[in-house]
């Protein structure tokens, strides 16, 4: 009984610990985004700091749940947690990756500024990014399937949003070089967004596959 507590104490610890390091996550989408609206260098390497923080936090919540692989025997259920707690580590780690990306494009387009219309699209694709990926750590931190099958819906905001964006710098044209570049920048800068939004997406499916058992990918998982 008292190493089946225990087992159960490692199991929320590290469940404990995804979600604080999903916050970490999510707060950088924030920093990322706040840096490239405002051309900010600071913050810029503030992301940059915290990426190698993070990347540090995520490797040690690894060896926490492969320690529990290799320590306990869990059952069915909690196999499929830690099993998840892995993936989730993955895309978080990779939402990371893509905000210190947003973070070196602000340093490549810096000085240049922003046009009105494109700074309001970015702004709300960083919004919606941190949206989607706060809705899919409450999900996992509630077992609340439900909110996980919500998340491909509110990706097509997402998805709106890049053609937005693509469609406001295929309007501003490229007059020179240095617009040529921001353009290309930008471009990246929206394909960055999207994908940390996909990738909240998939951190649901892992989710919903806690409850059900069924592996993100299959056609079944798709069904709500």
């Amino acid at each position: 009984m008292t190493e089946r507590k225990t087992f159960d104490e490692q199991l929320h610890e590290v469940r404990a610990e995804v979600v604080k390091l999903a916050a970490r996550v999510t707060e950088q989408i924030g920093r990322a985004t706040e840096a490239m609206l405002n051309g900010d260098l600071a913050m810029v390497d503030a992301v940059y700091d915290e990426h190698s923080a993070i990347k540090d936090l995520n490797r040690t919540i690894e060896e926490l749940a492969y320690a529990i692989f290799a320590l306990q025997q869990p059952l069915a259920s909690d196999l499929r947690t830690l099993l998840a707690v892995l993936r989730i580590l993955h895309e978080l780690e990779l939402t990371d990756g893509l905000m210190k990306n947003v973070a070196r494009a602000t340093r490549r387009l810096y000085p240049r500024q922003l046009s009105p219309r494109i700074r309001g699209i970015i702004e709300r694709m960083g919004t919606q990014a941190g949206v989607q990926l706060q809705v899919a750590v409450d999900s996992f931190a509630d077992n609340d399937a439900a909110a996980a099958a919500a998340l491909p819906d509110m990706d097509d905001v997402m998805d709106d949003l890049q053609k937005d964006l693509f469609r406001a710098i295929f309007a501003e044209g490229a007059p020179d070089e240095g617009a040529l570049q921001q353009a290309v920048q930008l471009s990246f800068v929206g394909r960055d967004y999207e994908r940390a939004a996909d990738h909240a997406v998939t951190i649901g499916r892992w989710v919903r596959f806690i409850a059900s058992g069924v592996l993100p990918g299959h056609h079944v998982d798709d069904l709500n």
